[in-house]
């Protein structure tokens, strides 16, 4: 016959690894904080210069750095300073800017690669949220990671959902960004 000290340990080593097997208290699957804000891009063409917000600063050796490449754009990269509104209307008063640059790397569909952030300085928000990912342009809603973020945004992170609302050939289009940070500080 076993111990009784043998068995209050078996039992105590048994509740140890079934309660250390639950993972408690789960992080919130929520946004803390969900902002909606619009920008606009308008392609550098090479007649549109006191307009444009961004310009192609690197083609493929086929294509020139005032018309996008063919096979779906693919080998361009611009840079872009786009003004951010709080609606859908160009003219409106802008909140902050979009800041960075997109390429085209794919041969066989519309898809960009995006590294840039939105400067803010408004009254309502201050700061910079920062953001990064693939975006297959041809997809309506489509996801890209926000990494950081300082100001109100410090250390923010969430996911952006983009959809493109507008567009006019290849010299303008307007981006819906909503944004949902699930890590606030």
């Amino acid at each position: 016959m076993k111990s009784p000290t043998t068995f209050v340990l078996f039992l105590f080593f048994l509740f140890f690894l079934v309660s250390s097997a639950y993972p408690g208290m789960r992080r919130q699957h929520y946004p803390c904080k969900n902002l909606v804000f619009y920008f606009h891009d308008v392609i550098y063409n090479g007649k549109n210069a006191a307009n444009a917000t961004s310009a192609i600063v690197g083609a493929p050796q086929w294509g020139n750095l005032t018309i996008l490449a063919n096979q779906f754009h693919f080998g361009n990269i611009a840079v872009f300073d786009d003004p951010i509104t709080l609606d859908n209307n160009f003219h409106s008063t802008p909140v902050g800017r979009a800041q960075g640059m997109y390429f085209y790397d794919t041969k066989n569909t519309f898809t960009a690669w995006l590294g840039f952030s939105f400067v803010l300085n408004s009254a309502q928000h201050k700061g910079t949220i920062n953001f990064i990912g693939a975006d297959p342009i041809m997809v309506k809603s489509r996801d890209i990671s926000v990494v950081g973020g300082t100001g109100d945004f410090f250390m923010h992170r969430g996911i952006a959902t983009i959809m493109t609302d507008s567009y006019e050939g290849d010299v303008y289009f307007r981006l819906r960004v909503n944004i949902k940070f699930y890590e606030c500080w």
